[in-house]
């Protein structure tokens, strides 16, 4: 074997392998999520990250086309040859001035535009009938605490949060009187409002589900009182840890449920304390967070 076809073959295989490893990847994620792009959004603020996801894509998308394009070109053109002097270049004031200054608006617009979203997301308040749902994570699963018929939560301190009460709440606080508990399961009604309280037991946490558009890291110690949401279709969805929190990260997950608001409220009814009389509410009241 020639020197020349050592290296021929060697790089034959350096492009081979890892496209194959990408191809394996990417099966492994379609037959894991069935999907093959993004999963479909039902969170009403979903619409506006997913736009920025294709503007940021279409841009990426159409630049390197060209810029790669162009680099084919060049080594095709002025790929050495006998006899042929190379050309040497010492810049061009003029396109280094235009190919700074493009990137530089994009990024701006991009930046204004996210920042409005992330406006309307965090600073917005959610509307007089939200729903307030606290979530706890935990090593390795997630403490979900539901209001009952007067639709206040107890209140939350950061931190009290411990083993024996993962909320940190006062079981002498009236509000609490009524909640519900659940383990690893939680249910929100469709078209309905919900505003989180999220926070973590033992170490950094995060709240993903990919449907909802919504990560939030949870850090022990804090309450994070200000992420709120809308499902605009039901569905079972999967609310994944997405911090490596420990060795039992890989099962730290629970099922979401979006059902109708009739399904949401008798299924409330059989999780609510049986020594509460459960009626029909029509708007809640958000739950008071205390840092200390």
């Amino acid at each position: 074997m020639t020197l020349m076809r050592f290296f021929t073959r060697t790089r034959f295989w350096a492009v081979l392998l890892p496209l194959v490893f990408v191809h394996q990847a990417l099966q492994a994620e379609i037959r894991e999520t069935s999907v093959w792009w993004l999963p479909r959004n039902v969170n009403m603020f979903g619409h506006e990250i997913d736009f920025i996801f294709y503007v940021i894509l279409g841009l990426t998308g159409v630049t390197s086309v060209a810029v790669f394009s162009v680099m084919i070109y060049f080594l095709v053109k002025y790929r050495a040859r006998p006899g042929v002097p190379a050309i040497h270049s010492h810049g061009n004031n003029t396109l280094e001035v235009v190919w700074t200054t493009i990137p530089v608006f994009i990024f701006l617009a991009l930046a204004i535009y996210g920042n409005e979203q992330w406006t309307q997301m965090r600073l917005r308040q959610p509307p007089a009938d939200a729903i307030p749902v606290a979530v706890v994570g935990e090593q390795f699963g997630w403490n979900v605490r539901y209001p009952g018929p007067d639709g206040k939560l107890a209140t939350m301190v950061a931190s009290k949060v411990g083993k024996e009460n993962p909320f940190g709440v006062d079981p002498a606080d009236p509000a609490g009187a009524d909640d519900f508990t659940t383990y690893n399961e939680v249910v929100f009604p469709v078209d309905r409002p919900i505003r989180l309280y999220l926070g973590s037991k033992d170490v950094i946490h995060a709240f993903y589900v990919p449907e909802f558009r919504l990560y939030q890291d949870m850090v022990p110690g804090r309450v994070y009182d200000f992420v709120w949401l809308k499902a605009e279709a039901t569905g079972n969805f999967q609310l994944a840890c997405n911090q490596l929190c420990g060795q039992g990260h890989y099962k730290m997950f629970g099922k979401l449920s979006v059902v109708p608001l009739a399904e949401y409220e008798t299924w409330a009814k059989g999780k609510a304390p049986t020594k509460v009389s459960v009626q029909e509410t029509k708007t809640t009241a958000p739950v008071t967070v205390a840092e200390r």
